[in-house]
């Protein structure tokens, strides 16, 4: 079977047919997936969209219909799961290839195909037909449909309507580590996340380079961030921490002081660690004790064992729950208490400090991420503006100190003071890209 001697409209339907009741719906459903990877890589973008609309909504369209298409017949017996399901996966197995190949304005075109202004799904006489036009109904009205709705998207657009859409790229982490989504999915989110965050990087390193530039005044480079023109003292103050006593040289000289400790030794450490230098010492004894006590109740069986590389992963994650959410639903005791209080920038010092000594804890902290936003996203933006604050300075934090551009600040002008916080206009911040020496 091949693309170019198959017509969907026609004799797919009836090669359909012949699985469905009797036969396994996944045989079927692997047949639909062949047919959509070949002919989106064979066909011309126009035919492919043809086709799909074809086997998915050609029939469902008018109220004059009087037959299933054939796609429908395997799913009647109560499997609305299965055929959205088998919807989604066609969708991104094109919207994938279409990326890929740099034809985004094709998946536009695909998701127009379940525009409301395009499509009527009019009552019908036949109550079989009515149901499948019930199930692309409920598949428009879906999270489903607005999560594909984002591959669309410009990306100015991504930031448009809700504040929470400015967050996207951390939706899109939840969404490539979901194992109940298909696998082209996790695939297209991974990529679009990765293309925003290295978009925000670029807009942040040019804002910088412009607003500190004589020029500035009529070729100013756009804000990525909403905290204003103060963002520049507020980079120059996270860059700052440099030198001996750098984040990542005292990340580095933990992660060496503690091998070969025990749980309980490391949950120790973990803590002196996390709270070094916090200014705020009587925030700081509040903390540590909520944090101290959460953690030590962690895996007590455990505390005897010998730190291995699954148990400080495991153990990183958890710090990261513990400031964060710890049931992926609602906002931590921890985050609470230090956002309320305006320490945003401790906090995301300290989830900045966890990351440093276990990389691979980033994607469980960006979901966590996500999972807090979507908690707070149910309120307005004037409700939430602590929140949004903690966001702006986690993106520009991390994007300074765990991404693959090095900020460094250059004194240019001399002033009478040895700390230069007090005056951090006599300095200038320069990026550049770091080396990936792996490669």
């Amino acid at each position: 079977m091949t693309a170019n001697s198959l017509s969907i409209s026609q004799e797919y339907p009836h090669c359909i047919t012949s699985h469905s009741r009797q036969v396994n719906v996944q045989i079927a459903q692997e047949e639909v997936y062949t047919f959509f990877i070949e002919a989106v890589n064979t066909m011309s973008p126009d035919e492919v969209l043809r086709k799909f609309k074809a086997l998915f909504i050609d029939g469902l369209d008018s109220e004059y219909c009087y037959s299933i298409p054939g796609i429908y017949k395997i799913f009647l017996d109560d499997k609305e799961d299965d055929f959205r399901n088998t919807l989604k996966r066609c969708i991104y197995i094109i919207i994938n290839t279409w990326k890929t190949n740099r034809k985004d304005k094709y998946i536009q075109e695909l998701i127009n195909l379940f525009a409301i202004k395009n499509l009527e799904l009019k009552a019908n006489y036949f109550p079989a037909i009515n149901i499948c036009k019930s199930w692309l109904e409920n598949f428009i009205n879906s999270k489903d449909y607005q999560e594909i709705k984002l591959f669309a998207a410009k990306h100015d657009e991504l930031y448009k309507g809700h504040w929470a859409n400015r967050y996207t790229s951390y939706f899109l982490v939840a969404q490539s580590v979901n194992e109940n989504n298909p696998r082209e999915q996790q695939e297209a989110a991974r990529k679009l996340s990765r293309q925003i965050k290295d978009k925000y990087k670029f807009e942040l390193a040019m804002y910088i380079a412009r607003s500190q530039s004589a020029v500035s005044s009529t070729t100013r480079y756009k804000n990525p961030s909403v905290l204003g023109d103060n963002v520049l003292r507020l980079i120059k103050a996270i860059v700052l921490k440099k030198g001996v006593f750098s984040h990542e040289n005292i990340a580095n000289i933990f992660i060496k002081q503690t091998q070969g400790q025990t749980l309980e030794q490391f949950k120790i450490s973990i803590e002196k660690y996390l709270f070094f230098s916090v200014d705020n010492q009587e925030l700081v004894k509040t903390l540590r004790q909520q944090f101290a006590e959460n953690l030590s109740l962690w895996k007590k069986d455990y505390n005897q064992e010998i730190l291995t590389k699954e148990l400080f992963l495991r153990t990183c994650n958890r710090v990261i729950d513990c400031f964060t959410t710890e049931n992926g639903k609602e906002p931590s005791l921890l985050f609470i208490l230090l956002l309320t209080q305006g320490h945003s920038l401790t906090l995301v010092i300290i989830l900045l400090k966890t990351i440093l000594i276990c990389r691979n804890s980033r994607r469980h902290l960006e979901i966590k991420i996500a999972h807090l936003i979507r908690y707070y996203e149910k309120y307005p933006e004037d409700e939430c503006k602590w929140v949004i604050n903690f966001m702006e300075i986690f993106n520009i934090t991390f994007a300074i100190y765990a991404e693959n551009v090095e900020y460094n600040l250059i004194k240019i002008e001399e002033d009478q003071s040895s700390n230069p916080q007090l005056n951090l206009d006599a300095y200038r911040v320069f990026s550049q890209m770091k080396v990936d020496r792996q490669k």
